[in-house]
């Protein structure tokens, strides 16, 4: 069956909630009527990109892409890639790589200069996978600091 790599549309949300609750399955799930206006929020953000794959007619993996305008490095953006997640039943086939690929040459063609992304250290599979990307977490070093409940 073929894939297909687009921009993430209204009608995305069930299946976008699907994958986010394979990727965290503890969060708390949102009202419908939450989720449906958040998703429309960002949908409708400029500099917020999100990504899916498709499969025959399930979103089978997903990452969001935020390009940030910046006053440095020449005034160039740079871009922050979030909730990278594929649907366990369909790992290894590619479509991670595919979905964080096409994410990363958007941001290349919005000339920015880094993208980055973080990602849990308890998620080593993901981690060689960013690696073979090209990410390296010896450059930089990431911090994180979330709010307690």
């Amino acid at each position: 069956m073929t894939s297909a790599i687009r921009k993430a549309q209204a009608q995305d949300l069930q299946g976008i909630l699907t994958l986010f609750r394979e990727l965290r399955p503890n969060d708390p799930e949102l009202a419908p009527h939450n989720a449906s206006r958040l998703f429309e929020q960002l949908l409708q953000q400029d500099f917020v990109h999100m990504f899916v794959v498709e499969v025959g007619e399930e979103l089978v993996a997903t990452c969001t892409l935020a390009v940030i305008p910046n006053l440095a490095s020449g005034g160039r953006s740079y871009a922050l890639i979030e909730h990278v997640v594929t649907l366990a039943a369909h790992r290894g086939h590619g479509y991670g790589r595919a979905v964080l690929n096409h994410a990363i040459d958007f941001a290349w063609k919005l000339d920015c200069y880094k993208v980055m992304l973080l990602s849990g250290v308890q998620r080593p599979e993901a981690h060689k996978l960013y690696e073979s990307l090209g990410f390296n977490g010896d450059v930089e070093r990431g911090f994180v600091k979330k709010r307690l409940p």
